[in-house]
């Protein structure tokens, strides 16, 4: 890890698709079609399309979601649209010419852009090269500077007819404050009236940069360079700057040897790259100008870049990793009404979900289509071929590695079960498992294949049995008593018996069906928290032959379950139940997620699709903590967040603590954890920059989020002085958090807020992806995406955690 070199290359944008391409863009609510020449400029910050009457449109690379070609594109429903493609006839190709790119600010709030090649196969380059740099690590986690480039090649790429820049642009790109953004252009001799327009060459980069020093001054950075640079002397030489770096910007828990530290030859590249005045440069010295770029650069970034990417070992067994998990995954809205949706199955596996879920029940007739929905509730339906048609196609997008199809089963119809069975065997094809891996058989004692191991998969948690014919009804409706005994099966000790999560309402069982209406105990079971578990139908032979290393059962007890040694056995909680269940056991409930797999699910009375926090079921080693994903609420948030990092795979792996079978791990303990080193960590928030586009009072919200152990506080600085959202400097003392008893769970949340409590902007990020240092910090959406403006200057500081009594007088 080295300050003089960023740990991730930029994205490369294909010459292509910078040259442009011919494309007719379509509309089916307003049946128009239109020849555009669609683009992406060559920093691959936006993808961009000009109308024959040169009127542009931007679409920024960060809120695209995904890209899609062929079949799955969108097809035009109006007959003049289709005349216009010359859809009817034979032989057309149409599909081997199209592209759809969709955008939006959230999982639920879509917009699709259309777009029809002139030549085959076009869209198909397009679709794959865009979501390739929409896919990179860097695109959503870029350093400050690039999203101040950002600004200035919109600004150089949206020219009036005379080929300038309007100033109104700039007004409205720096909208908190005119008066402010008309002295800077004044500073900079350019002109500022609301209808003058500036020459692309009087504003190239070195003068947008002197732009917004005059704009957005940085005293509190003035102030540090201070305390460095030469006295008396208006400039940092190279041995200022080295000793700047190893002193703040270095970690001081890294080790010497093997992290040397910076030299004043090495640093000489750093002031050629930012210092603005090329006789500085000539002699070896940085200005506080060049100091405030350098601060902004990727040699600075407050993350560590390459937690980003693929770093974790991907060949531990299944169930020692926490695994990226969505519930209810076809609702858009709330759990009682509300749209259900098939794309949303494409929208949260392209967020790099693993685990989402399917409650399917019996289709009417006469086309006995099975259908997804809430049972019993004011939900809308979807076609269960809908929702596995749009999982084959978005399921390994994001992440290559397995994704599992959490059923909950209410169709009780041995004909439709064959059906779903038939559709999940021909549209995944290959991808789907259907029988176990030769290494690891299903047998008691032998651990759950790896991640890698099921690379490219589709498993299906669907009950399953063992037994020819469908099953006793009446049996898999009787739920069994914690800790008591199995019931008595004449199958053998490998039999997974039924009793899995239902629905959070209730199920429609239909007086002519075998099971009869239902008696008061079943109804009220159906109105507990837990909804209508141990009320699935059975699981005809179809669907049960596809279920192999994901077999649910109902869980009796810790004891029970360390007898039966059975890693492919997996038990789904309510929230409430896994809290009680934590409370009273932390320990065994640890040790049960060492062997074998938990899903965690939210209480039914959770109608608004409001989410709980995860953190406390990550602590125990839970890994399937299945949240509401339509709601961006602050456990979503977090999840988000915390999803970003190995890659984006849908994987993390947990600490070795909730793995070794030679290790005991209890997530309530306030002690230390043995080996494991306790993290001290200081942040001060030092300045804001554009934190809105209003001139606002604003302040500054930081927590943490980890084990019990660990400090509980919320610090929350003072309002800024004044109604200044441009640059707002608080001068206050760090927030410390003194002692993070396992690093490794642990992670940050910084917000700013409007005087008021409405929210501008935050991040969450592992603390073990955190650098020290001074560190320009990049804010993201409530949906976790980039924010382009806004972003708070602060300071960390991470060392080992010295007790008290050990510490120096």
């Amino acid at each position: 890890m080295s300050l003089l070199n960023s740990v991730l290359l930029p994205r490369k944008v294909k010459s292509y698709l910078s040259q442009g391409e011919r494309f007719i863009k379509w509309d089916d609510e307003t049946t128009t079609a239109s020849p555009v020449i669609l683009r992406v400029d060559p920093k691959g910050y936006y993808l961009y399309w000009t109308y024959q009457s040169k009127e542009m449109e931007f679409l920024d690379i960060t809120s695209i979601r995904d890209t899609r070609f062929g079949k799955f594109a969108k097809i035009p429903k109006s007959q003049k649209l289709r005349d216009v493609f010359n859809m009817d006839f034979p032989d057309n190709n149409f599909l081997l010419k199209t592209l759809t790119v969709v955008s939006g600010p959230d999982m639920v709030d879509l917009t699709f852009h259309n777009f029809v090649s002139y030549k085959e196969n076009v869209g198909k380059d397009w679709a794959e090269d865009v979501l390739a740099l929409v896919k990179h690590p860097l695109t959503a986690n870029a350093p400050r500077s690039t999203f101040l480039d950002k600004i200035l090649v919109k600004l150089q790429m949206q020219l009036n007819l005379e080929g300038k820049i309007p100033v109104k642009n700039l007004f409205q790109m720096f909208p908190a404050d005119r008066k402010r953004v008309e002295a800077a252009l004044s500073a900079c001799h350019l002109p500022k009236g609301k209808n003058d327009a500036i020459n692309p060459e009087d504003f190239p980069e070195s003068v947008y940069k002197s732009f917004l020093m005059s704009l957005c001054p940085r005293p509190e950075i003035d102030e540090i360079f201070t305390s460095y640079h030469a006295k008396a002397k208006p400039y940092m030489t190279k041995e200022h700057l080295a000793k700047f770096i190893n002193q703040k910007q270095r970690d001081p828990r890294l080790n010497s040897l093997l992290f040397p530290p910076a030299r004043p030859d090495q640093v000489q590249g750093l002031i050629d790259k930012y210092e603005p005045s090329g006789i500085n440069v000539q002699r070896g010295q940085l200005s506080p100008e060049g100091m405030v770029w350098f601060l902004c650069g990727p040699e600075n970034s407050l993350l560590v870049q390459d937690k980003l990417l693929l770093h974790h070992d991907m060949t531990q067994p299944l169930n020692h990793y926490f695994i990226n998990s969505s519930h209810n995954t076809y609702l858009t809205a709330g759990q009682f009404s509300g749209l259900s949706s098939a794309e949303m199955y494409r929208q949260v596996l392209l967020a790099g979900c693993r685990c989402v879920e399917l409650d399917c029940w019996k289709g009417k007739t006469p086309d006995e289509e099975p259908i997804i929905t809430h049972g019993f509730t004011m939900t809308t339906d979807i076609y269960f071929k809908e929702a596995i048609e749009a999982i084959a196609e978005s399921a390994f997008k994001t992440s290559a590695y397995p994704v599992i199809l959490s059923f909950e089963n209410h169709v009780d119809s041995p004909r439709q079960q064959a059906k779903m069975a038939e559709y999940c065997r021909t549209m995944f094809g290959d991808m789907l498992l259907t029988e176990p891996l030769e290494k690891f058989p299903l047998k008691p004692g032998i651990p759950l294949p790896s991640p890698e191991d099921l690379r490219g998969k589709i498993l299906i948690k669907n009950k399953k049995n063992l037994f020819s014919g469908p099953a006793d009804p009446s049996k898999e409706l009787d739920g069994e008593a914690e800790g008591s005994p199995p019931p008595s099966d004449p199958v053998g000790e490998d039999t997974v018996w039924a009793g899995e999560e239902g629905t959070e309402l209730e199920e429609e069982v239909e007086e002519e069906e075998e099971s009869g209406s239902l008696d008061e105990e079943e109804m009220k079971k159906m109105q507990s928290d837990e909804g209508t578990a141990g009320l699935e139908v059975t699981a005809y032979e179809e669907m049960s032959s596809l279920v192999n290393y994901i077999q649910p059962t109902k869980f009796i007890s810790f004891e029970f379950s360390a007898q039966k040694n059975q890693s492919y056995v997996i038990s789904s909680f309510t929230e409430l139940k896994a809290y009680d269940l934590l409370s009273k056991a932390p320990v065994q409930f640890v040790d049960y997620n060492k062997r074998q797999m938990s899903r965690i699910y939210p209480k039914g009375t959770r109608m608004d699709s409001s989410n709980y926090m995860p953190q406390m079921f990550w602590n125990a080693g839970c890994q399937m903590v299945a949240l509401n994903f339509q709601t961006m609420d602050l456990p979503m948030q977090q999840n988000m967040a915390l999803f970003e990092f190995n890659g984006q795979s849908g994987y993390l792996l947990k600490h070795e603590f909730m793995r070794r079978q030679d290790k005991q791990f209890n997530p309530f303990s306030v002690d230390g954890i043995d080996v494991v080193v306790a993290t001290t960590l200081s942040i001060t928030v030092i300045s804001g920059q554009f934190l809105s586009e209003r001139s606002v009072r604003t302040y500054v919200e930081v927590e943490l989020f980890g084990l019990p152990g660990d400090p509980k506080r919320r610090y929350r600085t003072k309002l800024s002085p004044s109604t200044n959202s441009i640059n707002p400097v608080w001068k206050e003392e760090p927030f410390v958090f003194e002692k993070i008893l396992m690093p490794e769970l642990a992670s940050l949340r910084v917000a700013v807020m409007e005087e008021g409590n409405k929210f501008l902007g935050h991040r969450i990020i592992p603390i073990n992806a955190l650098n020290s240092g001074y560190h320009h910090l990049c804010l993201h959406s409530e949906s976790n995406m980039p924010l382009t403006m806004p972003a708070l200057f602060v300071f960390l500081e991470m060392k080992d955690y010295v007790p008290d009594t050990w510490a120096g007088p």
